[in-house]
């Protein structure tokens, strides 16, 4: 293993790193050093496109209204006409620099206009002006303004700052309109993360009933919005009965959120009950929407397409969005002649065809049905495509073992003048970790640190991986280690990434961390931990995080109850294995595996081939690891002809023999002296 110095990934470029040949490391235009000097306030640059000539000029009122009168000339209404143009247009230092004009000429500016620049404030998540625009408000002496004030609570709300929202709040003369308690709500739910939005929504909900204030629809929809995003399925249905109680219910807005509600709380039959409680005819393509949504969160597939069929037959047709939400899931399933009438569809509806989110998905789509050449049609085709088309080409390539392709496809993006965003990187690390490719992904690493996007826990969990499997592990260590943020997918990446390098003593130490956190394993984390268990045969260890999986019904979770059954195996415990076999609900190929390999690791090889024989007398199909496992019992016990009869077996359950499948059989074979079957063995093994 290289020897790498660093002091620390997360803060400086990987090490040793080559001259980049996947990204392009030009020097960002809006990149600025510490040192620079601060802009004078209100200039433009010089017309004048001779590059020796940097010259700035003060803002004056030509600058900002070339083709038009000076503002001294004009009227107040077309002071007020010309700011909001600028806010409609996101222009806000222009828009700005009319009010500082105004204020200095004693000109008055009005609640409406102040109204429109707020709501560009919370457009474009500007705090910072949003501040400016609420000192013009007191200037202009309408800090008491029940409207405004309401306005600019959502805005701090909307743009992080609760704490100026709630002392703003506590300025308003009415306690009990609903208006501004509406804006506080709304706000929270746009800015919050779902663990602290959930509990500052509940505070302000609850505040809300305490003070007897009226609540409407829109309160309603940002509360249950809320307890959707948590998702607190129990406080969701206290406010259903609610609504029920205050005669809201029949309210299209409300049936729609409380629809997501029991949808992203995994509630699919009372989801679908609020769904067929609403008349046919009031039935809109946004609550339509919804319902394929829901469907696809519970990875539901075909009642998405069943919906869908409803849907048009109902005559509502689906918009741009119903078609991001179906084309997903037809590749998932992989039915491309219905992919090809939806294409067909979009192609005739010209305004979708030409939406780029419409575009990637067909892309995805022809990609999971194994169709690159039409995939490649599509984004040929596309006069508007970006980076979100090539990122789904390079997803696509990535998802049919094209990997190579996918890699040169950040290249080739790039020379099209399109810069790789957050989703690109995160897409292409994991193709780097498939190939072992230790130079690109180095690059990658820094291209991720130049442009900002690290500290993001979703990417330092991949680079964790990428540099795991390509055995630096110090280098996972240290990303680990500097995380400033951490999740369960970030926890279970550095358990993976030492139990691949055979650190085992060292992913234990991960296991212990991770208990002690906030951070609950879930059922991989808790796979991974038995899998540790079992390797270093701790059995005390094992037997707790057994308690853990009773407490949270993990057993349901099959490749959960594959390892459980493995671990007891593996520390010679095979009654405990038929125990929590025999509790599994619902038997799978993968824990019959289990319990045969069980049986193999104890030397009980008749009663593993007994299983075997079990296994398929109840209709339960093996899969190719399941004759891996038992060609290696009739190995270990030399079972020629038992191992022949398995061999063979294969074909019936469409399952194509692997190298792996192959050399067992040679060595067996061999072992037994049958060499003339082993030398054909061998031969057929060498045009895989």
């Amino acid at each position: 293993m290289e020897n790498y110095s660093v002091s620390s990934l997360s803060q400086h470029f990987p090490p040793n790193h080559k001259p980049n040949k996947i990204f392009n490391f030009k020097p960002s235009s809006s990149f600025k050093t510490t040192h620079q000097r601060k802009k004078p306030k209100f200039t433009i640059p010089n017309k004048n496109n001779n590059k020796n000539n940097n010259v700035k000029k003060p803002f004056s009122e030509e600058d900002a209204f070339p083709c038009s009168l000076p503002l001294h000339n004009k009227n107040p209404i077309s002071i007020y006409k010309d700011i909001k143009n600028f806010a409609r247009q996101n222009k806000l230092n222009e828009a700005l620099a009319i009010l500082d004009y105004v204020d200095q000429n004693g000109i008055p500016v009005n609640a409406t206009t102040f109204s429109s620049l707020i709501a560009a404030c919370i457009r474009t998540n500007s705090l910072s002006i949003g501040k400016q625009i609420h000192t013009h408000i007191r200037i202009n002496g309408l800090e008491k303004n029940t409207f405004l004030l309401t306005k600019l609570v959502q805005m701090y709300t909307s743009c992080g700052s609760l704490e100026d929202a709630l002392k703003l709040f506590d300025e308003l003369p009415d306690e009990s309109s609903v208006y501004p308690w509406n804006a506080l709500l709304r706000g929270t739910v746009v800015f919050g993360g779902r663990k602290k939005q959930y509990i500052d929504v509940v505070k302000t909900y609850s505040k809300m009933r305490e003070l007897g204030v009226e609540l409407n629809v829109y309160s309603f929809s940002s509360v249950i919005k809320s307890f959707a995003a948590a998702p607190a399925f129990y406080q969701g249905l206290k406010t259903h009965a609610l609504l029920i109680k205050n005669g809201l219910v029949d309210s299209d807005i409300l049936r729609t959120c409380l629809i997501d509600l029991y949808f992203k709380c995994g509630k699919v039959k009372l989801a679908r009950r609020v769904f067929e409680e609403i008349p046919e005819r009031e039935r809109d393509v946004v609550v339509w929407g919804t319902m394929l949504s829901g469907f696809s969160h519970n990875r539901l597939q075909r009642e998405v397409l069943e919906y869908v069929k409803w849907m048009v037959e109902e005559g509502i047709y689906p918009n741009s969005v119903i078609m991001t939400i179906v084309l997903p899931v037809i590749g998932e399933v992989c039915k491309r002649r219905l992919g090809q009438e939806v294409h067909a569809f979009v192609l005739k509806t010209k305004s979708y065809a030409e939406k780029v989110p419409v575009q990637s998905a067909l892309i995805d789509m022809y990609c999971k049905c194994g169709d690159l050449s039409s995939a490649r049609a599509v984004f040929y085709s596309s006069p508007e495509r970006n980076v979100v088309c090539w990122t789904a080409l390079m997803s696509g390539y990535a998802s049919v073992g094209r990997l190579e392709q996918a890699l040169r496809a950040v290249i080739w993006m790039q020379q099209e003048g399109f810069r790789p965003d957050v989703v690109t990187v995160a897409t292409v690390l994991p193709i780097c970790a498939q190939l072992r490719a230790l130079e690109q992904g180095k690059q990658i690493h820094a291209y991720a640190l130049k442009h900002w996007f690290l500290p993001n826990v979703s990417l330092s969990s991949s680079l964790v991986v990428m540099y795991s499997k390509c055995g630096v592990v110090e280098y996972s260590t240290r990303l680990f280690g500097d995380m400033e943020q951490r999740n369960v997918i970030s926890w279970t990446a550095m358990i993976d990434s030492y139990i691949e390098n055979g650190h085992l003593y060292e992913a234990l130490g991960v296991i212990r961390s991770m208990q002690l956190s906030k951070h609950r394993p879930d059922s991989v984390a808790m796979s991974r931990m038995l899998s540790v268990c079992g390797e270093l045969k701790l059995l005390k260890h094992g037997k707790e995080i057994h308690g853990q999986i009773l407490k949270r019904d993990f057993t349901s979770v099959h490749f959960v109850s594959a390892e459980l059954i493995n671990m007891y195996g593996a520390l010679g415990d095979v009654d405990k294995a038929n125990l929590v076999f025999s509790a599994v609900p619902v038997k799978g190929s993968m824990t019959w595996t289990a319990l045969i390999r069980a049986y193999e690791y104890n030397e009980l090889y008749q009663g593993a081939i007994d299983l075997f024989d079990q296994m398929r007398s109840d209709r339960f199909s093996p899969n190719p690891f399941t004759f891996e496992v038992i060609l290696s019992v009739c190995e270990r016990a030399g079972f020629v002809n038992d191992a022949s009869k398995i061999f063979n077996l294969m074909p019936k359950y469409k399952i194509e023999a692997s190298k792996e499948h192959f050399a067992i059989m040679v060595r067996l074979l061999t072992r037994y002296g049958q060499l003339e079957k082993a030398q054909r063995f061998a031969q057929m093994s060498s045009f895989l």
